[in-house]
């Protein structure tokens, strides 16, 4: 099996105060653009659009089967949030996009991560992979999908929020996960 190595740099705008923190971008060629969260069919940049414009296709350009990454990126430096992935390095055991088709060569340093973001107070974790590679690292409790679990690190308290996978997999409605993306927004 082939060592994949991450094609992206973590996105960390000035004041970045929320990190979001998948498992690792899919295959390339099942991204429509260069960013996060890049297949068509992820709901991540729709469950954006519910939370904060009320409109699931405030970031699709159906007509080109993309999304407006311009839009997303202007976005995220406006409301500080942070994303990248707890694994730098993957094999993929069988030819999916799938978490538990993924297997960690390198996880993120994920102290060097946080240390980069000195005014983030909350961490998101958007699956179950990255759930387990963040909560063993830390040696914290995971938390129920839609909750958190308070943690200290280097002298500040942060908080690990797991919410709904955004892939089609995972069996919750787009506006259902909205909900739960919508109540960590809040919260923070």
């Amino acid at each position: 099996m082939e060592t994949e190595y991450h094609p992206l740099k973590p996105f960390l705008p000035d004041g970045c105060r929320l990190l979001m923190l998948g498992s690792f971008p899919p295959a390339r060629k099942r991204w429509c653009m260069d960013f996060f969260y890049p297949n068509y069919i992820n709901d991540m940049w729709r469950i954006f659009g519910i939370c904060f414009f009320a409109d699931k296709l405030h970031f699709v350009d159906e007509a080109h089967k993309t999304f407006r990454r311009e839009a997303i990126e202007r976005l995220l430096h406006e409301k500080g949030i942070g994303i990248f992935d707890t694994a730098t390095a993957v094999r993929r055991t069988r030819n999916t996009a799938s978490d538990k088709d993924l297997e960690v060569v390198e996880p993120t340093d994920l102290d060097a991560l946080l240390r980069q973001i000195p005014h983030c107070r909350a961490v998101v974790t958007t699956g179950q992979k990255a759930t387990d590679l963040f909560t063993d690292h830390f040696g914290i409790v995971q938390p129920k999908v839609g909750a958190f679990t308070s943690f200290e690190f280097e002298g500040r308290t942060l908080r690990l929020y797991r919410m709904p996978s955004s892939s089609r997999a995972y069996p919750m409605k787009v506006e259902t996960k909205a909900t739960y993306y919508q109540k960590m927004f809040d919260e923070i």
